[in-house]
């Protein structure tokens, strides 16, 4: 037995020692009495407390719980929190979830604890989950008056920035599993924690601040180096104003789709199966070669410009300053980069109120500005402004204030954002207690690029004597842009193996995964199913393959 599951036994058998081998479903107490438990922290305020009967969108009856914890005023004047409510079905089946969420949070979303596969009525708490769910410690709707630049606003206050960074989550965690474990009067059985984009960095800082928290961690497409990742925002945004000012003009969708095509011609087959996806990912890097889709002479509907094509590889060499030094991460050539997902990130959307401008501009630029910066700088909130930012950004100059500290901001954006050991990771605490985690990323991810998750994984296979695979599995997913979607099989579920590993012992292998009934972009996909293997290993078609439950796929 580690170290952190003896104390954590031990703690157990002293404060709840008739409870040592309880085991099955639980009953739940009286909702209405969390409010008046004694023993709350001075620092916590529980708001609400009340039954929610089951329905279409939860069918398990449950207790929802609300309320603040931590709060503050900031230097800015705003008053901060953290906001979170959490949901404890009435059939609770023992364990906890952590609900890591998305994006620059400051939002409260359902703590029904999505489990990031294709079938979204399936969650957390439709499993008997006791799940929490946090603002991370402000309120996006605070900052109204700051228009688009609004949700980074809370960074003008250096603690808010660290909620946000890993304080909500350290300062929450114990105390939700203390709320649970009074309300059933059982100790919870298995903890995890689950969050894609900067919910999966969460889930990575936890893994490294807080290693004797959490049982298992389920992480997808993580925004680990996220001050680095948005780097590239302005990085982009400058290169297609190269090939036109107006940058959703730069590529049409016609346009992204002959860079879809050209891929898929060089590598589609590379897998064994002409399908419409790349599986095998590394192999198509060097076999594709973007100089064979340019025009010979002028701009033709099944040809790229030479701006074009010198704009897309400078995007996907990564930000780097005039010397040459990378400043974040180089990218996949992928199919799906011709997705709707990939577009609404990268280059254009259909929202009015943001000015057609893409999610780089009218959110990654105000993180950039106001998170991500020491300082933190002021930036209007328009959709042109906030663009211009990005426009003007020197990497000379500005790059390096994600790594500065000033006054009051005494921790730098990669001090609070960035998991400490990222750069060369061990993961030692979270392995020496056990725990397990699975991570999964799209290889057309715009927004975070899988090359940094795969250069990740491969250093902490090095570290580990390249065992890694004894307590993280890492799965590609061929097609996938920015969470779900494109021409990929992204009907999938990592939880319920991570929940074997944890609980049996069970080590995850491949994983089938089929077509969401939503993806438009995946009716080009050959019908059926795909197979996902641990990285290393790669799918490739095999027409022998036995099952008719499994896709004709091996993984080598």
């Amino acid at each position: 037995m580690s170290i952190f599951a003896l104390r954590s036994a031990v703690v157990t058998a002293l404060l709840f020692p008739s409870l040592m081998y309880a085991s099955g479903a639980y009953a739940a107490g009286t909702c209405g009495d969390i409010r008046n438990t004694g023993g709350h922290p001075p620092e916590l305020t529980i708001a609400e407390a009340k039954s929610v009967p089951g329905n279409a969108e939860m069918p398990r009856s449950h207790c929802l719980v609300q309320g603040e914890l931590a709060a503050h005023q900031g230097i800015d004047g705003r008053a901060y929190a953290i906001h979170f409510e959490m949901r404890l079905p009435d059939d609770w089946n023992g364990r906890f979830v952590h609900q890591f969420n998305g994006g620059n949070d400051g939002k409260v979303l359902a703590a029904t604890g999505p489990l990031l596969g294709g079938n979204k009525a399936d969650n957390a708490l439709s499993r008997g989950y006791a799940v929490v769910s946090s603002d991370a410690g402000h309120d996006e709707a605070a900052f109204s008056d700051k228009g688009l630049a609004g949700s980074a606003a809370f960074g003008f206050d250096p603690v808010a920035r660290q909620d946000y960074g890993y304080g909500a989550v350290a300062k929450l965690n114990p105390l939700a599993m203390r709320l649970v474990e009074q309300y059933y009067g059982q100790k919870i059985a298995f903890r995890y924690g689950i969050g894609g984009s900067n919910g999966g960095r969460h889930a990575l800082m936890a893994a490294t601040r807080l290693p004797e928290q959490f049982d298992g961690l389920l992480v997808g497409y993580p925004g680990f180096n996220l001050p680095k990742a948005a780097l590239q925002h302005a990085w982009d945004v400058q290169a297609w104003a190269k090939v036109d000012q107006d940058i959703a003009k730069a590529f049409s969708p016609a346009d992204m789709a002959v860079l879809a095509k050209g891929i898929l011609s060089a590598c589609d087959a590379l897998d064994g199966r002409v399908d419409g996806v790349v599986g095998n990912a590394d192999a198509c890097q060097s076999r594709f070669n973007i100089k064979t889709l340019a025009c010979k002479t002028e701009k033709q509907p099944d040809c790229l410009s030479q701006d074009q094509i010198t704009a897309l590889r400078t995007s996907h060499a990564g930000p780097r300053n005039s010397k040459g030094h990378a400043l974040y991460s180089n990218w996949d050539w992928d199919p799906g980069m011709g997705s709707a997902n990939w577009r609404l990130w990268k280059l254009q959307s259909p929202v009015a109120a943001w000015g057609g401008k893409p999610i780089i501009a009218v959110m990654g630029a105000g993180s950039l500005a106001q998170i991500f910066t020491t300082p933190p700088v002021p930036v209007n909130g328009t959709p042109e402004d906030l663009q211009k930012f990005l426009l003007d950004f020197d990497f000379d100059r500005d790059a390096p204030k994600i790594f500065a500290k000033s006054g009051p901001f005494t921790e730098s954006a990669a001090d609070f954002m960035i998991p400490p050991d990222s750069a060369n990771p061990r993961l030692k605490a979270f392995k020496d207690a056990g725990h397990k985690m699975i991570v999964f990323h799209g290889n057309a991810d715009p927004v975070f690029s899988v090359l940094d998750t795969v250069k990740w994984y491969r250093k902490l296979d090095s570290n580990n004597g390249r065992k890694a695979g004894d307590f993280v599995k890492f799965y590609r997913i061929p097609g996938m842009p920015h969470g779900a979607g494109g021409p990929s099989y992204d009907d999938f579920d990592f939880f319920t193996p991570l929940v074997a590993w944890v609980e049996k012992g069970a080590a995850p292998g491949p994983v089938s995964a089929g077509i969401t009934k939503d993806n438009k972009d995946g009716a080009a996909l050959t019908p059926g199913r795909y197979l996902y293997c641990p990285y290393p290993l790669v799918a490739h078609y095999d027409k022998a393959a036995a099952g008719s439950d499994s896709p004709h796929f091996k993984c080598r």
